[in-house]
């Protein structure tokens, strides 16, 4: 090392192996390393919390939720498979960690991609993408891919030593488990993806939401991780829990002084939510349906509990078949 103070380097963590790695082999050059996780409705920095008190990296955690939306609606790279917009997604990220190098004191950045590990975001010319429309070109680090890139600065300067770095490539994780148990790594995810945009059924949800709502709170996005959601004709939104966890994470959701809640009153069935409420006709249609997925029997009226704006409505509705809404299901 030829710098003579001790380089600072700040990370992108998700609280995958690939990122414990690449901060493992800088901190085992005498790099002080530090983490930085960014937290969306679509992906959360538990992992990274939990890889953050096993390595003993100290960990900045920030929500983004507010720059993120504006790039998710309209990604510059557009979308991967289903919602993901992985290059303009990282490139945000990165742009988001550049501007924190002056008062963390860091100077550069680093990630653990791997060239080749993901089809869209991880070829060669991928990173470089992410790179330069990061703001901070010159100033990424793959650790675990280094040699097989061009040299960074960093790498020039001496503050790396890059015949100490990786040159990994594919999909494979064999080497990345070796290096784990070299490090002494023992407690790490499996390598599954952690970001909810990537999912189909989520997508066509969030696909769903864009089409029908130009306006959005994070509780419609965060609606959408829960439940059966239904387009009604009129264009009104209605969920359905699935099971005892839905209809719990459906009523910590549900807004009191905006949504409709539903529960069938003599029989167990599902917390049923309008977001925005609806007129009368939808709460009875809504009604029905929520019925219909209850333990009810069908032909026979069922009395449903409507509570709207502190205002508490019992409906006497017919089930409507689950058969008969499944050109209304979203998913």
């Amino acid at each position: 090392m030829t710098s003579e103070k001790k380089i600072k380097a700040l990370g992108l963590c998700s609280g995958g192996l690939d990122s414990i790695l690449a901060a493992l082999v800088l901190r085992e050059q005498g790099i002080d390393v530090l983490w930085i996780s960014f937290e969306t409705p679509f992906f959360s920095v538990d992992k990274a919390r939990r890889a953050s008190i096993n390595n003993k990296i100290p960990l900045i955690v920030k929500d983004i939720t507010g720059r993120y939306l504006p790039m998710l609606t309209n990604p510059h790279c557009g979308y991967g498979k289903n919602m993901n917009p992985c290059l303009d997604c990282h490139a945000l990220m990165f742009q988001i960690a550049g501007e924190m190098m002056g008062e963390t004191g860091s100077d550069f950045l680093f990630s653990g991609e791997v060239v080749g590990q993901r089809p869209m975001s991880q070829q060669k010319k991928s990173l470089r993408y992410v790179e330069k429309n990061s703001g901070f070109d010159g100033h990424i680090l793959r650790p675990l891919s280094a040699r097989l890139l061009p040299e960074t600065p960093m790498e020039q300067k001496g503050m790396v030593d890059r015949e100490r770095l990786g040159d990994l490539s594919g999909r494979g994780r064999k080497p990345q488990m070796e290096m784990a148990r070299k490090f002494g790594v023992t407690d790490y995810p499996l390598p599954a993806g952690g970001c909810l945009l990537t999912s189909p059924g989520y997508a066509r949800r969030l696909r769903d939401l864009f089409e029908h709502q130009e306006n959005f709170t994070v509780t419609d996005l965060d609606f959408l991780a829960h439940g059966r959601h239904l387009r009604m004709e009129d264009g009104s939104k209605l969920i359905v829990g699935r099971n005892q966890k839905e209809n719990e994470a459906l009523l910590n959701l549900y807004r009191p002084e905006q949504d409709a809640l539903m529960q069938t009153k003599a029989f167990s069935g599902p917390v049923t939510v309008v977001p925005g409420g609806g007129s009368e006709k939808v709460l009875l249609q809504a009604a029905a349906v929520c019925a219909g997925y209850s333990s009810a029997p069908l032909g026979a009226p069922v009395e449903v509990s409507v509570t709207l704006q502190d205002k508490v409505m019992r409906f006497t509705v017919m089930p409507i078949p689950r058969a008969g809404v499944q050109d209304l299901l979203i998913i």
